[in-house]
């Protein structure tokens, strides 16, 4: 028996299984760290200089043609060795079950091990390097197989539409893969909790408008331009606040923006005489911005204008807020205080993980104290959520489940929710 083994024939054929396994094995590494690689490393390689990058960069951004290339050369050399193993087993035992047994069991583990799981096992550790070291065989080789595996593709491809797949739409952008990533590192302790919410800031920036983050008009400090001047100045020295609307009569009538540095030059050129202070002469005209506006553009405006306060719109002119330079930096690097700034007043956290919050507390800010992923795209407060999903102005004590969170309304006063109770549950959504 083991002198049909050392046949030349069989020995010839053997030498063929082992090249063929070592190729099932490239196939595999392959396999695996083209798609565990990292774009972002492998961009900035290729922008140093290095071709074998732009390379893995090209491969990668041809997915399916890659996966459809090296899992077709894989089969290919797996069936062939698995067939010159089976005609040697055949001639060793002779025909029938025994043969094929030994055969499949033996070509069962040398795949498993050496082709599949000691390939990949190196290539998952080190996936940068070893697609650095394959990106040019495989490009030659998905470019060779490409006839072919297009062809397999058509037929994928309609097989998936026959079911409803679309196997070109995907959910998830690079953003979500960067979140993924910073949310990865942060379970693990390489990034602060701070640091992941400024990266998020930054990733979210460009989905909202102003009228997500400004300070809405019952929240505004605003003065009656027909104040006497000991009045006016009294007001704009008592507010925490440097620039302030000023309006004539009705506050939706804005008619200029007042500086407190304006103030007090026109003051020192006065000596002390605010009798004959002109609040319209040292006013500044005011900026209206639309509240559809984005973020990222109001940012550009704030740099091109060198301003920093504008005046939020609706499509009816109506004053809706107020938005400074500091709210949108803010959406970024997190709440700015400074020796002026008063403490943000409204949450109130409890033992038990719940808090007490008020109606007017943007959801936005409630996420990012506690971590949590309320839903913000149709309301910008608490409150608002709340009215939204019940789809009604509910009472003092009604609770309600939403997005597996728990809100029992605490106080009411007229129209307004003014305070409210939330905690994290696992009920399903229901109305109290």
């Amino acid at each position: 028996m083991i002198e049909n083994f050392l046949l030349p024939e069989n020995l010839t054929k053997l030498g063929i299984v082992a090249v063929l396994l070592v190729c099932s094995g490239f196939f595999s590494g392959s396999e695996t760290a083209l798609t565990a690689a990292s774009r972002a490393r492998m961009h900035a390689a290729e922008k140093e200089g290095d071709s074998r990058a732009g390379l893995v960069s090209r491969l990668m951004n041809m997915r399916e043609r890659l996966l459809g290339g090296i899992l077709l050369g894989n089969n290919l050399v797996n069936i062939l060795a698995s067939v010159l193993t089976t005609t040697v087993f055949t001639s060793v035992f002779g025909g029938g079950g025994v043969a094929l047994a030994a055969a499949t069991a033996l070509m069962t583990v040398l795949i498993l091990i050496f082709a599949e799981v000691l390939p990949k096992t190196y290539a998952i550790s080190q996936p940068d390097k070893m697609a650095l070291a394959v990106a040019r065989p495989i490009s030659i080789i998905v470019k060779f197989l490409a006839p072919i595996v297009s062809i397999v593709q058509v037929i994928v491809n309609a097989t998936l539409r026959l079911f409803g797949v679309d196997s070109n739409a995907s959910p998830w952008t690079a953003a979500d893969e960067i979140r993924g990533a910073v949310d990865l590192h942060l379970q693990e302790g390489g990034v602060a909790k701070r640091a992941r919410d400024q990266i998020y800031g930054v990733l979210e920036i460009g989905e909202l408008t102003v009228e997500s983050v400004m300070i809405h008009r019952k929240n505004i400090v605003a003065i009656d331009i027909n104040l006497p001047p000991e009045q006016l100045i009294k007001d704009v020295l008592s507010s925490p606040h440097t620039r302030m609307p000023l309006y004539d009569g009705d506050p939706d009538n804005v008619v200029g923006i007042l500086h407190a540095k304006d103030v007090l030059k026109a003051l020192s050129k006065m000596d002390g005489e605010f009798k004959a202070l002109n609040v319209k002469k040292i006013s500044r005209e005011p900026w209206f911005v639309p509240e559809t506006t984005s973020v990222v553009k109001q940012l550009r405006l704030f740099q091109q204008k060198r301003e920093h306060f504008a005046l939020v719109v609706d499509e009816y002119g109506s004053l809706m807020g107020v938005l400074t330079l500091e709210d949108i930096l803010e959406e970024i690097v997190g709440d700015i205080q400074d020796e002026y700034d008063e403490e943000l007043d409204g949450v109130v956290r409890h033992k038990d993980g719940s808090v007490v919050v008020r109606g007017d507390i943007p959801v936005r800010d409630l996420n990012r104290a506690m971590d949590w992923k309320l839903p913000d795209e149709e309301a910008v407060t608490v409150a608002g959520l709340v009215i939204h999903e019940s789809q009604t102005i509910p009472e003092a004590g009604q609770t309600f489940a939403y997005y597996g969170y728990r809100f029992e309304v605490l106080k009411r006063e007229r129209n307004q929710l003014r305070s409210l109770k939330v905690s994290k549950t696992f009920e399903p959504d229901q109305r109290g």
